[in-house]
């Protein structure tokens, strides 16, 4: 990964100061820890930190187009870029390294706006166009790469990998977003486009962000959503043959890279399904890493280690303590908001023997999600093929009031439990999804939450993450 950061002044030419700019890139430093640029201009200042990754030797950042007109910050990779190249080639333009960097700047040039349209990858990427006093912005279609933005109330704009290099600034405000504490008791993270504070937002996934001078902030846009239809119901035999070849081509766009690099082998279907990828894509030994743990009942480090003898790779595996408490001060500086995710601590120690061995390592994260491999997912359908049966109208108060009165009765057998069933069946979709996922329930909030504080929130709920007009634009 690498870290990227800036400030533009949106009303002037106002000097940046390079001693501003560079703390606001250097308290990024772990992003990429191999070199650090930075690009000044009157009111523009753009930072990098590099992992390098892709053209070692000439892919440093910020990068530029042939008049330097354009100057580019870019955290992420652009899969495709070999593809694109001669391409943009073909339309006059001129290449001066090999990195996946450089094409972004001529695809801006070629392409305008649309050029997100040609990327496949993961990124998060700020472009300056002088010519057009233009600052744009930009985040891959899933978010994989973060990107942080704030507009001060003098008409400076900030960006930035993390929070803390918008708070290295020192002109952000630290006021904490109560709607932001309401999805945090109720998720366990803030959701995009929120952050913990007021000022902050985050870019949503699939989403830009043209930032003009002399011109108000707009809205963030997007250009890509997912598509859900069922025009295409293919045989089962023949729709697992194209996820096979779906996947394999992902993996194998991912393994392009100039340094080692490996993967993360929980023993779960995901990240195996990774390894044995990998290992059909590969010449040589995968480089796997897993996470052992001292109680058997999380412990799967059997299941990695038979994967990881299986397709033969060169297997590392360390133990994480029941008591490993010592990050906890370390990760609450690295995430830099509130996070309540139970898997942070052997993520961050599975990273740090990762890093042992390679510079690159590739999971299985998201697979659940993509697939319904949780249980709630298949409580969640059937629910709906219940609330199916009647109109919203007649199930709401008819199963409201049974599952207000009937009793809760966790000790009697599963067959007598009807009040959660009652309860669900009195929900619509969205609001039956957001209880399944919810750490901490509505009337547990509300008890938690002071009187000052419920007046602050004025009713809202973390249930407003799953409608889609609140992903629109700025809230």
């Amino acid at each position: 990964m690498c870290g990227i950061t800036g400030i533009f002044d949106t009303r002037g030419r106002r000097d940046i100061d390079r001693r501003v700019l560079s703390r606001m890139n250097e308290s990024q430093h772990h992003r990429g820890p191999d070199e650090g640029g930075l690009h000044l201009e009157p009111g523009v200042g753009l930072g990098h930190r590099r992992l390098s990754i892709i053209d070692l030797s000439t892919g440093q950042q910020p990068l530029y187009n042939e008049d330097q007109s354009v100057c580019v910050v870019f955290n992420g990779e652009i899969y495709n870029y070999q593809e694109l190249i001669p391409e943009l080639q073909a339309l006059g333009h001129v290449f001066h390294t090999r990195s996946d960097t450089e094409v972004i700047v001529h695809a801006w040039e070629a392409w305008g706006e649309d050029c997100v349209q040609r990327f496949r990858g993961m990124f998060a990427f700020a472009l300056w166009d002088r010519n057009r006093e233009t600052l744009f912005l930009a985040r891959d279609r899933l978010a994989v790469k973060p990107l942080y933005y704030a507009m001060l109330p003098d008409g400076i704009f900030l960006f930035g990998s993390e929070l803390k290099s918008l708070l290295a600034h020192g002109g952000l405000a630290r006021d904490i977003d109560p709607l932001a504490v309401e999805e945090y008791f109720a998720l366990g993270y803030v959701a995009e486009p929120r952050t913990i504070f007021h000022q902050a937002r985050k870019l949503p996934p699939a989403h830009l962000l043209s930032v003009r001078r002399g011109q108000a902030l707009a809205a963030p846009k997007a250009y890509w959503d997912v598509r859900f239809s069922l025009d295409q119901q293919l045989p089962v035999d023949e729709a697992c043959e194209k996820l096979n070849e779906i996947l394999r081509e992902s993996i194998r766009l991912r393994m392009i890279s100039e340094v080692p690099l490996g993967a993360f082998l929980s023993g779960g279907v995901d990240s195996s399904a990774v390894v044995a990828l990998m290992a059909g894509l590969s010449n040589e030994p995968v480089n796997t890493c897993s996470m052992a743990f001292e109680d058997p009942a999380y412990n799967e480090a059997a299941f990695a280690q038979e994967v990881a003898a299986r397709y033969r790779t060169n297997h590392h595996c360390e133990l994480v303590a029941s008591d490993d408490f010592d990050l906890i001060d370390t990760l609450a500086r690295l995430y830099d908001e509130p996070y309540a995710d139970s898997s942070a601590i052997p993520t961050y120690r599975v990273c740090q023997l990762a890093r042992k061995h390679v510079t690159v390592a590739l999971s299985g994260d998201g697979g659940d999600e993509t697939f319904g491999g949780y249980r709630r997912y298949r409580m969640h359908l059937m629910e709906e093929r219940l609330r199916s049966a009647l109109p919203y109208g007649v199930r709401r108060p008819l199963f409201g009031v049974l599952g207000r009165i009937y009793p809760k009765a966790d000790w009697a057998p599963r067959i007598f439990r009807a009040k959660t069933t009652f309860e669900g069946m009195a929900r619509t979709a969205v609001e039956a999804y957001f209880h399944s996922v919810s750490i901490m329930r509505g009337p547990m909030r509300t008890k938690l939450f002071s009187g000052r504080f419920r007046r602050e929130i004025d009713g809202y709920s973390a249930q407003d993450v799953f409608s889609l007009p609140r992903r629109q634009g700025w809230h």
